[in-house]
């Protein structure tokens, strides 16, 4: 497993391979940092909002009528340059303005740059080899003053590992809930085969 520095990711940017490290549009050469490349904050996003309800259920009974997860969360969208404020204590799904595609030997993590991290809005996540989307963020204010965020700002980085073998983009044949999405995407945990399997087991329990 190797991390890319400058070099070889601008290299792998300008690949003429179809498999190759995709981003689009890169504003700014200087986003390729030494072994790094900064990512923006995209247009949309998905705010969580309180419900009479008492809790997201993430599994429920056959046939027994729930809430979708979507309804718990309100779309707004921001242009180019303006802002969007992360309140205390709030969850806010959004995406970087670039359309990432990795190749099947490559994955990426996801972190927040550290005058974001210091302003209590920390990002750690993983994209995995094969990805086609915008890269989805999922951001939380843990400080105690609101956060002005501006659209198109340098949020976060993303780290690029070459791995030894070329993986597929998918779990049993199929592919995954997040593949190819632009805009932020809800949750689907409540869709997650396992919660079926769960369910049989508690019945047999019972």
């Amino acid at each position: 497993m190797d991390l890319l520095h400058r070099e070889r990711i601008a290299e792998s940017i300008k690949s003429p391979e179809t498999d190759s490290l995709f981003i689009d549009p890169l504003l700014e050469e200087s986003q390729i940092g030494s072994v790094s490349l900064d990512l923006r904050l995209g247009y949309d996003f998905l705010v969580s909002i309180l419900t009479r309800k008492p809790s997201i259920e993430t599994s429920t009974a056959p046939n027994h009528s729930h809430r979708g997860i979507g309804s718990y969360f309100q779309e707004t969208r921001r242009e180019l340059g303006e802002t969007f404020v992360l309140y205390p204590n709030q969850v806010v799904l959004c995406t970087t303005l670039e359309y990432v595609s990795l190749p099947h030997n490559m994955y990426a993590d996801i972190l927040s740059r550290s005058s974001y991290t210091r302003l209590g809005i920390p990002l750690n996540t993983m994209v995995q080899p094969g990805f086609r989307g915008c890269v989805p963020l999922e951001l939380f204010n843990h400080g105690n003053s609101p956060v002005e965020l501006v659209i198109g700002s340098r949020v976060c980085q993303a780290r690029f590992f070459e791995i030894d073998i070329a993986v597929e983009y998918s779990q049993n044949n199929n592919i995954r809930k997040y593949f190819g999405h632009v805009r932020p995407t809800v949750s689907s945990a409540d869709s997650d085969n396992e919660m079926q399997k769960l369910r049989n087991i508690s019945a047999i329990l019972d």
